[in-house]
């Protein structure tokens, strides 16, 4: 089997070459989070570079949180873990540097040779109990403690993602009290969103060393509500993990955070069933017949060769002849003055296309189509055309179907301007899509916005329309919308960075235009998330 065929990915044409630096090599994979790459130090050390998903980069609660999360990390020093070696929050987009550990996931190693005999166990939740030790003493709960984000090396397992991918789990879980976390591996009071602690990690590291001795999450599978009321409510069941281990697992598993055992004695109970081999250094041949060779790291990239600018062939002798050099001089100033003037003037364009951009906003709202270009008597200049009116807007009360009283018909205003047509409180969620055709809120799958959330986070997706969100706390007028829309191809767009009040412009096929402005949102648990959200729709206003 050729590990490097499978760990190692050749860069795509959406992959940059470069972060921040660090020139990349290859691609590891992807997450909610971002994309993770290889790359290597400037001493040739290979690192892993995870970059940030750009709709989570446009959130700047999600810069804070991942700002604060990675001074924590930086703090953790430990011989199982991944050191965090490189990052920059503030950067475009954010990324994070780590070393890079040859090895497979927990969750590879199980899912290419089945369970591991109980020796592996033992150094495993010796190795990760030490890592929860350097974690936490630098003032972090690692939360999301599973297979997957431990990586086995040839020396021992690797804790990895320990406080990171916390900033984006609070960004992607926006209902109030919902639990971060993967639900096969949550603590009791994590998965009833209770108070957090180092006795979480406990709970699970057992969780995930019975996944190592079972090769199956000890909870069972199913749905995530399912699985959390077996955590909260069920005691596991023992009697199906190797004898040795059960004393103590059923430490680690104890519904009460104040029964766990603490990681010092977790470790200390490891190293005495390992006896002599944990005083000899026995592990890495443990680890060797668990994960097989090691895969050979492609080597770095090679740097860009530098072109040297080469000197003007000489073709004539020095100094030119006499005829004709009254009039070279001349001749050289008329296409300097040329060239500047047309270096001059690209400045002045650009400087005008990115003055009209910013602009827009303000131009949009007092210069919407059909109104006169000159203000009337309200100094403001802003029109009070209702093609401008938003969801949120204060306005007529709706009726018990959510429609307003100016919404019952599309019929344009006197300026030619369409008039809009408002829902109020349409809801989402795995089982209802809306229309941009009456009945607007759709009890199927066949309308042309859904709510999806069970590939990569939650998202709206469509075969008819495309999506842009609107990064302003102001109403968003038709005009705004038509503007952004204009050569806008996305049909899924993530709701991760798309707070409660948010708003979408969406531009269907047939040349309607929506403004969807987000009321609720809970996407915690993928079986249960919905959204509430107002609509409004102007016909064939795409032009």
């Amino acid at each position: 089997m050729n590990h490097a065929t499978e760990v190692f990915q050749p860069l795509q044409g959406d992959d940059p070459p470069v972060v921040a630096g660090y020139r990349l090599a290859a691609r590891l994979g992807a997450g909610g989070m971002g994309r993770v790459y290889l790359s290597h130090t400037q001493g040739g050390r290979p690192v892993a570079i995870k970059v940030v998903r750009p709709e989570l980069a446009d959130d700047p609660g999600f810069r804070r949180r991942f700002g604060r999360e990675v001074e924590a990390a930086r703090r953790v020093r430990g011989a199982y873990t991944a050191e965090l070696i490189d990052a920059d929050a503030d950067g475009t987009p954010p990324w994070a540097a780590t070393l890079y550990v040859p090895g497979p996931s927990l969750t590879e190693a199980v899912a290419r040779r089945g369970p591991l005999p109980v020796p592996a166990v033992l150094w495993l939740v010796a190795g990760v109990a030490e890592a929860l030790q350097a974690v936490h003493a630098a003032g972090i709960v690692h939360r999301d403690l599973k297979p997957s984000n431990v990586l086995l090396a040839a020396d021992g397992p690797r804790v990895i993602d320990f406080g990171i991918s916390l900033a984006a789990d609070f960004t992607s879980h926006t209902a109030t009290g919902a639990a971060v976390g993967t639900p096969h591996f949550m603590a009791p009071e994590q998965a009833s969103a209770g108070e957090v602690t180092a006795a979480t990690d406990v709970f699970a590291l057992g969780q995930t060393a019975a996944f190592a001795a079972l090769g199956r999450p000890l909870y069972g599978e199913g749905s995530a509500i399912g699985v959390l009321y077996r955590i909260v409510h069920d005691r596991p069941d023992l009697s199906v993990l190797p004898e040795q281990l059960r004393p103590l697992f059923a430490r680690c598993l104890a519904a009460d955070p104040k029964d766990r055992a603490d990681l010092a004695e977790i470790v200390d109970w490891c190293r005495q069933r390992l006896g002599a081999d944990a005083d000899a250094g026995a592990g890495p041949a443990v680890w060797r017949d668990v994960t097989g060779p090691e895969p050979t790291v492609p080597s770095p990239p090679p740097a860009p060769t530098r072109v040297l600018p080469q000197p003007p062939t000489v073709t004539q002798p020095w100094p030119p002849p006499a005829a004709g050099s009254a009039e070279r001089p001349g001749r050289r100033r008329r296409t300097a003055l040329i060239t500047a003037a047309a270096v001059t003037a690209g400045v002045m364009a650009l400087g005008g296309l990115l003055w009209a951009v910013q602009d827009a906003g303000n131009k949009f709202r007092d210069w919407v189509a059909g109104a006169p270009s000159t203000p009337g008597p309200d100094t403001s200049g802003r029109s009070a055309d209702p093609s401008t009116a938003t969801p949120s807007a204060p306005g007529p009360a709706a009726d018990a179907e959510g429609r307003t009283p100016q919404a019952s018909e599309s019929s344009p205003t006197a300026a030619g301007t369409p008039r809009p047509i408002g829902r109020v409180l349409q809801r989402l969620d795995a089982k209802s899509s809306l229309s941009f055709e009456e009945p607007f809120q759709r009890d199927d799958r066949e309308g042309d916005i859904r709510f999806d959330c069970e590939n990569t986070g939650c998202a709206l997706e469509s075969d008819t329309s495309v999506f842009v969100q609107m990064f302003t706390d102001e109403g968003v007028s038709l005009d705004e919308c038509r503007l952004i829309l204009a050569h806008a191809d996305r049909r899924r767009w993530p709701l991760a960075s798309v707070p409660v009040g948010g708003q979408i412009c969406v531009r269907h096929a047939s040349g309607d235009i929506a403004l969807l402005t987000v009321q609720t949102k809970s996407t915690a648990l993928p079986e249960l998330a919905a959204l509430t959200m107002d609509m409004t729709i102007w016909r064939r206003s795409a032009t």
